[in-house]
């Protein structure tokens, strides 16, 4: 008996771990791409139909929330790879195609532009 209950109570600490919210820096990381991706003027490929960078944003953050719930995420590499890179639905890579560039994967693009970021680069850039 005793067992089972330190069995639930490591259940009950795993739940409330997995619950917990992004690290502040994390985050601000996140907010940043995705802010980038909205104000760079590039367009958002999802499952074959091209969006803005607007509705790219907030379709991934209904992703980001679904991922942070179950504690699926803590970096920003981890929300780039689980949550931007492709579609959960069909499996197909997302794509950004930016004015006077060839449409990259957007975890290229993702990534280029948190590397900028975090060397203190200027502002979203057509292409990484």
């Amino acid at each position: 008996m005793r067992r089972l209950g330190l069995l639930l109570l490591g259940l009950v600490f795993a739940a409330a771990a997995a619950a917990q919210p992004l690290a502040p820096a994390t985050r601000s990381e996140i907010d940043g791409l995705l802010s980038r991706l909205e104000t760079s003027g590039c367009e958002f490929n999802r499952n074959g139909i091209w969006y803005t960078g607007g509705e790219a944003k907030a379709h991934l953050m209904g992703k980001l929330k679904y991922l942070e719930d179950k504690g699926m995420v803590q970096t920003a590499e981890q929300f780039i790879e689980r949550a931007a890179s492709s579609s959960s639905m069909s499996g197909q890579a997302y794509l950004v195609r930016c004015v006077g560039a060839p449409s990259v994967p957007s975890s290229k693009w993702l990534f280029a532009q948190l590397q900028a970021m975090r060397t203190g680069a200027g502002r979203a850039k057509s292409a990484p």
